[in-house]
This record gives C-alpha cells, structure tokens and sequence, in this order.
C-alpha cells in the first residue's frame, strides 16, 4: 500500500494584507526589486506573511510543509534574479499566462548565495516536521535565463545545476526536495540537451539528504524527454493530469516511473475548490489503468504553484489535498 503524502509545489499568493501593505511601502508590486537586503519594514512583512502562511499548512494537516517563497517576485527566476552576477532587465511573459518576471542576464560566474537557504532557516523555526524545500529545476532556470558569460547552452546547464546544488547544500534539514521544470514541458530541451538533463537534475538532488520530486507541469513530457529523466537519481517525478492526464497516463504505461510518484490532481490556477471524495477518485483512477501501481510514497499535490489563485482558494486547496489523504487513511483503517 502507498504511502499518501498530502503536498504543494509553494510559490504561494500572498496574504490579503500584505498585497496591501507591501504595495505601500516603496511602491512594491508584482515585479519590483527584490534584491534579498529588503529593509526591515518588509522584512517584517514577509516575515509575519511566511509565519501566516506556514500556519495555513500546519493546521490544515499538510503532510509536507514549504515555506511559500511569497518573496519570489520573479517565479521560478527567483534564485538568480537575486544573484549578484546576474543583472536584471525588461519584463518577460511568464510561460503562457498573464504573469510576469524580470529577464535574469547572468554576466559573470554563478558563486554562492544563499538567499533561499535563509528563507528556509526562517520556515524551520516554525516546522517540527515534514519541512519542503522548493528550487526551480536545474533545466527551467536555464531556460528562463539568458547567459551572456559560458557562452554554450549545455555548459550553462551544468553551471545553473551546480549552482542550484550549493543553495540547496546550505539548506537546514528538509524532508523533500520538489524542483519545479515546468520548461519540460514548455520548451522540451532539443537533441543532445535532453540527454544532459537527468545529470544536471541529479547534481542538484545529490546536494540534499532528502526525498527529491522533479515535478513538471502545464501538460506532459515529450517521450523522449520523459525516458531520459527517468535516468535522474531522483526519488519521484511529478504527473500535472489537470492539463493533460492522457499523455501523462501514456508516459506511465509506456516507460513506467520511479519507486515514488507525485500526482498534481488539484488545480492550481482554477478558483474552483476539489472535494476530498472526488481528489481520491483521481487518485483511484490512475493507479486503476496503470499494469503495476506499486509506489513507495505518493504525493497528492496541485498541479501547478497557488500564486495564481485568491489567497481564500490557496488555503481551500491546501485543506482539500491534506482532507482527501487524511480521508483515504481512514477508509484504510476502516
């Protein structure tokens, strides 16, 4: 029997309040400099905003529990949007959807940071148990990025993954790992980087003594890509079977999975909220057309970040994922 794990991929909308009082102070919005040496005012801000939103994951009953990455003005370009090497420049579309981001530039090599470490140390104090840590996979922060310093796409991976590594090697101690490459999906690596791909995610997952998830989302993997990640030595890869369940459930037929599975069954971009009877369904109904369904640990999560949604809807979503776990726990029981 699988061990069900209720969970998010984070990057969290922020609270209600603190839209408001961040937009005040120094004309903060979606975009803005985050530079990670904030003054103390919005640190304060964040602060109280990570404390709130911990808490929303604690007393709903989630299994895992991030920190929210509520700074992460920039998505999933967070971690070298902050970097010194990297300059920052005009406003790019955020995938295919009406958010944005600043274009990180990196211009010189990728050392150590440390700012998402920080932010974990600051969630660990609030965390007896379950802490997850969130990186932007090794392939999706290169693809968001530009490079104008290694000057060869396969040599920049590596680099992004060896730097993605020295973050994550700095964290304190988390349970899991979730690195987030939606560009899988959106931007499949062409011939010959695909193949790198499943060592720049390994060098990242080896940085941590921790369960690792490689969850990409906004469809399904190309075949090809899907077969090459498997290769990673990583504990789960991520299913989004809100966008597209058939070619995922193919990928699964075809080419099998890792000993742990995540299932992104809520959706994270629609207000409408999951009944726990009807997350369990789902969960059913995957396991029921695969030939073996034999995994270690399941994570039931949404299929995408929450950031899109109402603040009220992240904390219905979050409370729909740990009911439908807690649910099924006890019809085993029973």
């Amino acid at each position: 029997m699988t061990d069900l794990v209720a969970t998010t991929p984070g990057l969290f909308p922020l609270p209600d309040w603190a839209k408001s009082e961040l937009s005040d102070r120094k004309g903060h919005q979606k975009g803005d400099l985050i530079s990670g040496d904030e003054g103390p005012e919005l640190q304060d801000a964040y602060d109280r905003a990570r404390t709130e939103v911990v808490d929303v994951q604690t007393d709903a009953g989630l299994d895992r529990v991030v920190e929210g990455q509520l700074r992460w003005d920039d998505m999933l370009a967070h971690p070298l949007a902050v970097h010194d090497n990297v300059e920052t420049r005009g406003i790019v579309r955020y995938y295919d959807n009406n958010n944005f981001y600043r274009e990180p530039v990196v211009q010189d090599d990728l050392t150590f940071d440390g700012d998402v470490a920080a932010e974990l140390d600051a969630a660990a104090e609030r965390v007896d148990d379950g802490l997850q840590a969130v990186l932007p996979g090794p392939y999706s922060l290169a693809d968001l990025a530009t490079d104008e310093h290694y000057g060869d796409e396969t040599e920049f991976l590596h680099a992004v993954a060896d730097f993605l590594a020295g973050e994550a090697d700095a964290f304190p101690d988390v349970e899991t790992l979730f690195l987030l490459e939606p560009s899988l999906v959106e931007s499949a690596p062409d011939e010959g980087l695909d193949s790198e791909v499943p060592e720049a995610v390994t060098t990242v997952a080896d940085a941590v003594d921790a369960d690792v998830v490689v969850h990409p989302y906004w469809g399904a993997l190309d075949e090809k890509v899907y077969a090459h990640l498997l290769d990673a030595d990583v504990n789960a890869v991520g299913f989004d079977f809100v966008s597209d369940h058939d070619a995922n459930l193919y990928n699964l037929q075809e080419y099998g999975a890792t000993d742990d599975i995540a299932l992104g069954l809520l959706d994270g971009q629609n207000t409408l909220v999951e009944e726990p009877e009807a997350i369990n369904e789902r969960v059913d109904w995957v396991f029921d057309n695969l030939p073996v369904a034999e995994f270690d640990t399941t994570y039931v999560t949404t299929n995408t970040e929450t950031f899109y949604l109402p603040y009220s809807k992240f904390e219905a979503k979050v409370e729909a994922a740990a009911d439908a776990v807690a649910l099924a726990e006890t019809e085993v029981q029973a």
